[in-house]
């Protein structure tokens, strides 16, 4: 076991004895995820691309122990505790549809809770766990809310994990992580594509992950050299997947399909298969800039995205959007071609003009911030002089967290972008540095207090 991840666990077992958690002698399951750092790929995921995912330091803990009374308890350290009796969610015997859950979270002030109830609910409908046997859940998590960190992800495949373990469900890692997919989706709301998840299961700490998301193929991970560094600079805005911005982006780039799908034949129905010379030459004069949702339902019909709809009395970006998996999918290719080679400041300068390409399409799309372009900003004054070679916002934009690539000696530029940025917006922003392994590396731990 990683050295960190063991400090970690044994910390949140004694936070377990102290607070009294548990009931005393019955079995508890225990799992970790990381949170991730998303390099390169970002919103292209949904549409099919090569995504390059780094998981972090800071991981959430989950610890479930099966209930003999009919209750879901969930215990989130810092928040206020919920239970919800499981006829609510069985009501008649069969669980609730998720559109029924999603709604009975919509504006609850326990919306938190969604991510974890629908990880019952999502194993139950899926999976066939019965929702008569009570659970209590106990959550401590290390990786921050809405700063694009995946959060989310992180609470959802810990908790998943550690429930199948705690009722015998088997689970192979990948459906682990699709069936986390679909909780977030169809209960939380948000809609996410699979890159979250698969890095939080499947991340390794000494690599980049390597995912194909066609729906979700992993490619083998692409090993960071000892001459670089990669940092996370969280901006203070917070990012949040379910925000309007990301999800008619989403939907914007659907549209592109759909659009582009009247003129050609879109390998795989995924916008990351169109060859960038293609796109240009034959496909993109189809395309508009932006297009009112009630004229798009008018000629095309529904998008076949399955978690965003095209709302009548909106006007979407289509042509940005739908460009950007195209592109992006190339830049991911070139970047992890380009990362494990032979340390030179041309490669890392190439590595660094990838993701500035990748961050000004973010904005194209309507996705980027004041405060993340700030950041970036100062990485590109730092520049090479400084050891800083690229950056780009990440997951699903408007905010949240930006990536930095540089020397591994650069720490001390990082310190100075931080400085500069604290000076001029009165927030000091936290670095995500190092890394740590995934839900599967760490495996689980089964105890009793």
């Amino acid at each position: 076991m990683d050295v960190n991840a063991a400090t970690g666990l044994a910390a949140f077992i004694d936070t377990l004895r102290e607070r009294r958690s548990f009931e005393r002698g019955a079995s508890i399951s225990i799992s970790r995820a990381p949170g991730r750092l998303d390099v390169m790929g970002g919103i292209a995921d949904y549409s099919g691309s090569l995504v390059l995912q780094r998981p972090i330091a800071e991981a959430t803990w989950a610890a479930v122990q099966r209930l003999d009374r009919p209750v879901l308890e969930i215990v989130s350290l810092g928040r206020p505790p919920y239970t919800a009796a499981l006829e609510a969610l069985a009501p008649a015997g069969g669980p609730l549809s998720y559109d029924e859950a999603r709604r009975m979270f919509a504006d609850s002030p326990f919306r938190w809770a969604a991510y974890v109830v629908g990880v019952f609910l999502v194993l139950a409908r899926e999976r066939g766990l019965p929702l008569a046997a009570g659970a209590k859940v106990v959550i401590a998590s290390q990786v921050p809310e809405g700063k694009g960190v995946s959060s989310s992800a992180a609470v959802e495949t810990a908790c998943m994990h550690a429930a199948a373990c705690a009722f015998g469900i088997p689970l192979e890692p990948r459906d682990l992580a699709l069936l986390c997919q679909k909780a977030e989706n169809l209960v939380a709301g948000a809609p996410c594509g699979v890159m979250d998840q698969m890095t939080c299961v499947f991340g390794d700490a000494h690599a980049l992950l390597s995912l194909l998301c066609q729906p979700a193929e992993l490619q083998p991970a692409v090993r960071v050299p000892e001459d670089i560094e990669l940092w996370g600079i969280d901006s203070g805005e917070r990012h949040a997947v379910g925000d309007s911005d990301y999800g008619a982006v989403r939907a914007g780039a659907f549209m592109g399909l759909r659009i582009l799908g009247q003129h050609t034949s879109v390998p795989g129905d995924y916008l990351a298969n169109i060859a960038p010379e293609e796109f240009e030459q034959d496909l993109v004069s189809y395309l508009p800039d932006e297009m009112p949702g009630d004229e798009f339902l008018a000629r095309y019909g529904a998008s076949a995205d399955t978690v965003t709809a095209v709302e009548r009395r909106r006007r979407y970006r289509v042509r940005a959007p739908t460009a950007h998996p195209v592109y992006e999918r190339r830049r991911a290719e070139a970047f992890r071609r380009l990362l494990p080679e032979t340390g030179d400041d041309a490669r890392r300068r190439q590595l660094g003009a990838l993701m500035y390409e990748s961050h000004a399409s973010y904005g194209r799309c309507g996705l980027g911030s004041q405060g993340t372009d700030r950041l970036v900003d100062l990485v590109r004054a730092e520049g090479p002089e400084g050891g800083l070679y690229g950056a780009r916002i990440t997951g699903g934009g408007s905010g949240g967290t930006v990536a930095v690539l540089g020397r591994c000696d650069a720490a001390p530029a990082i310190e100075r972008v931080v400085d500069a940025y604290a000076r001029e917006t009165g927030y000091r922003p936290n670095v995500f540095a190092g890394s740590s392994p995934g839900v599967m590396a760490f495996g689980i731990q089964t105890i009793t207090l």
